[in-house]
């Protein structure tokens, strides 16, 4: 597969990514990329949970450029699973001298650190100032699977209920002196929120206001008003929202962590005495032979040496149906043998599979963050400090110089504090973002950023290649026609030999149909493939070009007789194709591709959702009509170079569309890297169309598109109700507070429930 793309399309997950490709992207597409996410190896994730104040993106450069004795270290750090531990790692360690870079992996709670320091102490002993332990890792493969964080007691939180419940009771009744509810009170808030007072104390010794430092700032300040059963209550009703949003967050992240569980763990490989024997599938070679009995899930991915069986490719393709597979074929890790035992050649290393490198781009893309979670990021930067200066002038301002009284307008400040905690809405759109990303990966959708399926619902027009897109890409020769008697038989001997140079499949077609003649090809020398036109070659010394209508005319050999042939089989929806030597057009070969029946409905659904269609194909415009009119295509334009593809999505954007192109991700690299979304279509089939397109269809089925556009405007639409939400209930609650309507304990539950409330929100996405 040529490697030409990655000098045009928009820079993914292996490339550089400080450099520009090559065509400029005016619309706003292009300034949402942010990309700055680390290379292949690199594993970058994002933050599900939490309350924060400042963007985090997933990596992090502290300086320029690397010095050259510069080391990545790896550390585990299990508290660090959302975007408020990032921000206090961030600052904390940017301070550090020799720390250059650093890289946030939220999902498996890894921290990659680049520097030059001589030894990691330094970095552990400054994230141990922060509450948080850094165990090293030997290698970035250890950043696999999370275990667990040990299991809780849930008797401290039991006894702060009880507490915050009997405080409350006993105040209201008058049951009991000040001093014994103020007891009951502080037993119950230092049973449930020592944990929130130290992570609160960490942020505001970092200067850093997020959730645990203003619920402790707020608490505190009910304490010394003389509130003790309001923040009892305040604390307990906090600490049980962070676990209920905590519990609901791991969907979230589990339905990542889910891909990761559908390769099994060990494979048995034949040795090389010809027994059999089980290893781990990480230390299976390349090459070796592994056989999978009926039922066995596959652990790494090859191509079949013997047997045949039906495989359930849906958890990498989303395909419905179980596929047939024999020798030859390709099978891939994490799908399910059903019928017969298969023996399998290893053709990638477990780090390498298919499954692996899809689990790869999700976290990836996690780590590329959403135009919105931008602009909420952003938002809580500004937000938090105004906030917070604006209840510090509601506690001060009225009784100062309004006669206000004291108690009154301290405690509205502590309610306005708690309210307008940005919770909610910093966690709205990670949530969201993540489930939709998983909800398309189970559908055999790989989606290479929150970008991507956040602005999917824009698409109005799309652009199709023609072969292998639309139909199934592999033709037959119907015609052959001989235009010089003398040649009858030798024109297809020259014309086979030198398609069978050629991997295009219209050369295929003509190459195949010689082979089942058992013709004997010829050697060709100095053979070129000429780009978009066709091939040529020298057989027994003499130059023969074999290839379309433009490649006769760009060599003055065309007639009008000539072409009254074409235009009779082109009209029939036919590829034709000529062998030419220097005194004119020798043979005449009509080929004919098959659309796909998935095809028509794909377009019927298309036109649906208002989306319209054009083909861009290298194939002659007669043909590319009649495929058209076969599966409904809006417009379609044939004879097109792969630049001729892209001037056509230029001339889209220049009319004010937002246009998505689909195909094969190598010749329409141009194209591709200049459209909104670029979809390749049958990634499991191809080693880098997951590295290449912004969205990578698992099976060659053009419906995934349709189904993309929907999950996209469903979570377009999530967002906005999540952001409309928490700002609408903020606002109300804000102008009750100031009205001093509101008590501390409801504003937790504003807060909370609103949290929670568009953490249910966003996991909408993953039903089934």
């Amino acid at each position: 597969m040529s490697d030409s793309i990655h000098t045009h399309h928009k820079p993914h997950a292996d490339h550089d990514h400080d450099h520009d490709h090559d065509h400029d992207h005016d619309h706003d597409h292009d300034h949402d990329h942010d990309h700055d996410h680390g290379k292949k190896d690199q594993h970058a994730g994002h933050g599900h949970g939490c309350c924060t104040a400042a963007e985090a993106p997933s990596v992090i450069k502290l300086s320029a450029a690397p010095t050259a004795g510069a080391r990545l270290s790896s550390f585990r750090i299990e508290a660090m699973d959302c975007p408020t531990e990032q921000t206090l790692i961030q600052n904390k360690l940017g301070k550090l001298a020799g720390v250059q870079q650093l890289e946030f992996n939220l999902i498996n709670r890894v921290l990659g650190v680049t520097h030059d320091l001589p030894s990691t102490e330094p970095i552990i002993a400054a994230i141990k100032s922060l509450g948080m332990q850094a165990d090293p890792l030997e290698s970035d493969t250890d950043a696999g699977p999370v275990t667990p964080p040990a299991k809780k007691h849930w008797w401290p939180l039991a006894v702060a209920g009880v507490g915050a419940l009997a405080a409350e009771v006993l105040h209201f009744t008058d049951a009991a002196p000040a001093w014994v509810i103020a007891l009951v009170a502080l037993v119950s808030i230092l049973s449930g929120g020592l944990t929130t007072y130290k992570k609160g104390w960490i942020a505001l010794k970092n200067l850093n206001l997020n959730i645990n430092a203003l619920m402790s700032i707020a608490v505190t300040g009910a304490v010394l008003i003389g509130q003790w059963p309001e923040a009892a209550m305040v604390m307990f009703l906090f600490t049980v929202a962070e676990l209920i949003e905590a519990k609901s967050l791991d969907r979230a992240r589990n339905a990542i962590g889910g891909l990761m569980q559908m390769a099994p763990d060990k494979a048995t490989v034949q040795q090389p005495d010809g027994s059999w024997r089980e290893l781990e599938v990480k230390d299976v070679e390349l090459g070796a032979i592994v056989r999978v009995r009926p039922g066995e899930r596959i652990g790494l991915d090859g191509e079949v040496v013997s047997g045949s069986s039906t495989i359930d490719q849906a958890p990498i393709t989303g395909e419905s149906l179980p596929i047939e597979k024999t020798v030859g074929d390709k099978i891939f890790a994490g799908t399910i043998n059903q019928a017969g035992s298969l023996e399998y050649r290893v053709t990638a290393a477990a780090s390498n599979s298919t499954l692996a490198r899809i689990i790869h781009a999700v976290e990836q893309a996690q780590g590329a963050r959403a135009p919105t979670q931008r602009f909420v990021d952003s938002f809580a930067k500004i937000y938090t400090p105004v906030v917070f200066i604006f209840a510090l002038a509601v506690a001060v301002i009225p009784p100062l110089f309004m006669g206000g009284v004291w108690f009154d307008w301290i405690y509205r400040a502590l309610v306005l504090l708690v309210v307008a905690c940005p919770c909610a809405l910093v966690i709205s759109t990670p949530v969201t973002i993540v489930s939709g990303l998983a909800a398309a990966a189970r559908k055999g959708i790989l989606v290479k950023g929150g970008v991507y399926l956040e602005s999917g619902h824009k698409l109005d027009f799309l652009a199709l290649d023609k072969t292998g897109t639309i139909t199934h890409g592999k033709p037959v020769q119907t015609d052959y026609l001989p235009l010089d008697p003398l040649m009858t038989e030798s024109a297809v001997l020259l014309a086979a030999s030198l398609a069978s140079r050629s991997d295009h499949p219209v050369s295929l077609a003509v190459a195949n149909a010689a082979v089942d003649k058992n013709l004997a090809l010829r050697p060709v020398d100095n053979f070129t493939a000429l780009a978009g036109r066709g091939v040529r070659g020298e057989i027994d010394g003499k130059l023969y070009h074999l290839g379309n209508h433009r490649l006769v005319e760009e060599l003055n050999l065309c007639s009008p007789a000539l072409e009254e042939k074409l235009f009779a089989l082109e009209e029939q929806g036919k590829t034709v194709i000529l062998l030419c030597d220097s005194s004119g057009p020798l043979a005449l070969f009509a080929v004919a591709d098959t659309v796909k029946e998935s095809s028509r409905e794909a377009i019927r659904e298309l036109h649906e959702l208002g989306i319209k269609t054009l083909m861009l194909t290298g194939d002659n415009p007669h043909t590319a009509s009649a495929i058209a009119a076969q599966v409904g295509i809006d417009q379609a334009r044939g004879n097109l170079l792969p630049d001729d593809k892209l001037k056509a999505i230029e001339a889209l954007y220049a009319q004010g569309h937002h246009v998505g192109m689909v195909g094969d991700g190598i010749n329409d690299a141009p194209a591709l890297a200049r459209a909104e979304i670029g979809f390749a279509m049958a990634a499991a089939g191809t080693d880098t169309a997951i590295e290449t397109a912004d969205v990578a269809l698992m099976d060659d089925d053009l419906r995934k598109i349709p189904a993309f556009i929907r999950l996209s405007r469903q979570t377009s639409s999530i967002l906005k109700q999540n952001i409309a939400l928490a700002l609408v209930i903020k606002g109300i609650f804000l102008a009750v507070t100031f009205l001093g309507l509101a008590t501390m304990w409801m504003a937790v539950f504003a807060d909370m429930g609103v949290s929670l409330l568009v953490v249910f929100n966003g996991l909408r996405l993953l039903r089934k």
